[in-house]
């Protein structure tokens, strides 16, 4: 019998998410982000559920020549680009785009014979300092890339550092109008926003929108829910009850005896740890569901198990359902009180928990 712990991934939710995207951002084509196996929520079944997005954005290359063979056909932006040249066969043959971020790049493209129509992606660097051009280097990178005969569209990019944070709208404004100096003047197609930037500044939507957290159904802000944003969530992860424990004053729970109980009390064992993918950093007081009902797990998150209070939780018998996040208890909310961020929660998903799919 497998073990009661399971991922659910609701694509209808995914869709409501790329309306929500679109509500925000009416004028602006849409590049789903859909890198690290769509956030942990399964490439293809995402791609199926974001296929009206206008294009879509990925690290991997062989994501993406999966994408393609599954019959999919709008752009496909490769955001950290090529390593080497024998990967341009492969963006030529699938027709796939790269962004453009540092010299080395420029002489693959330069010395490529393989290379021909290539849509590119130039990034500057306004203030990430990641990937990208620095401003002043940028110039000339256009202007190698606007004289190379194997290039075909040429947009312009960057990466809002703290769009994500209210206080930081002086670094926003300054990534911006360094984006806009350098770039003025010029006719190509610009991406800057991100989730965080597309509901907090119109100003940076131009042309396409590279939407990511929030098509997941999180938030991109410490301040406002994924609710309160119109977000539905995606995933969720549910388990059962597998074990009861009755305790006394004094006796303490799991590894080292992280939690000890002061009174007594019951506690269920659920099906779950880390490797699972639920968060071994999550201490006493990480919120989830037994019953529908709200409580806190207890002392260390084992490999396979964690401990969750039942003080006040009615009828919890063996099999008693769980959640861990998604329906009913938002991701955001146990990765920060695990002192984490959802992203990292979604991403960790072990390959061993059994997925399902509802929706579309």
């Amino acid at each position: 019998m497998s073990r009661p712990i399971h991922v659910l991934i609701d694509l209808s939710a995914l869709e409501h998410n790329l309306s929500v995207v679109r509500h925000y951002a009416p004028h602006a084509r849409v590049m789903a982000v859909i890198k690290a196996n769509a956030y942990g929520h399964g490439l293809l079944h995402a791609a199926k559920a974001l296929k009206n997005a206008d294009g879509f954005a990925m690290l991997e290359l062989d994501a993406a020549i999966c994408l393609r063979k599954a019959g999919y056909h709008q752009p496909i932006l490769l955001l950290e680009g090529f390593f080497s040249t024998t990967e341009l066969v492969l963006f030529k043959q699938y027709n796939l785009s790269a962004v453009i971020h540092h010299k080395e790049q420029l002489m693959m493209l330069a010395a490529s014979v393989e290379c021909n129509r290539l849509d590119v992606f130039v990034k500057i660097n306004t203030g990430m300092n990641r990937l990208g051009f620095a401003p002043e280097e940028f110039p000339s990178a256009l202007h190698s890339l606007e004289t190379n005969p194997a290039i075909n569209q040429i947009s312009l990019m960057t990466h809002l550092a703290n769009a994500d944070d209210l206080t930081e709208k002086a670094s926003v404004t300054k990534q911006l109008q360094c984006f806009d100096t350098k770039t003025m003047g010029l006719k190509h197609l610009r991406s800057l926003a991100n989730s965080a930037a597309i509901m907090q500044y119109p100003e940076t939507h131009a042309d396409w929108v590279r939407p990511g957290i929030m098509l997941y159904g999180a938030s991109p802000f410490s301040d406002r829910t994924a609710a309160e944003l119109g977000l539905k969530p995606v995933m969720t992860v549910s388990s059962k009850l597998i074990a009861i424990q009755n305790l006394e004053a004094g006796d303490k729970v799991g590894y080292r005896g992280q939690f000890q109980a002061t009174h007594a009390m019951r506690i269920g064992i659920v099906a779950g740890g880390y490797a699972d993918g639920y968060p071994r950093h999550a201490l006493t007081g990480t919120p989830v569901l037994v019953n529908g009902q709200r409580t806190h797990t207890l002392g260390f998150v084992s490999m396979d198990m964690l401990a969750v209070d039942l003080s006040h939780i009615e009828n919890a018998e063996l099999g008693s359902p769980v959640i861990l996040w998604g329906k009913g208890l938002p991701v955001d909310e146990v990765a920060s009180t695990a002192g984490t961020i959802s992203y990292e929660l979604l991403c960790a998903m072990a390959s061993r928990v059994e997925s399902r799919i509802q929706g579309t």
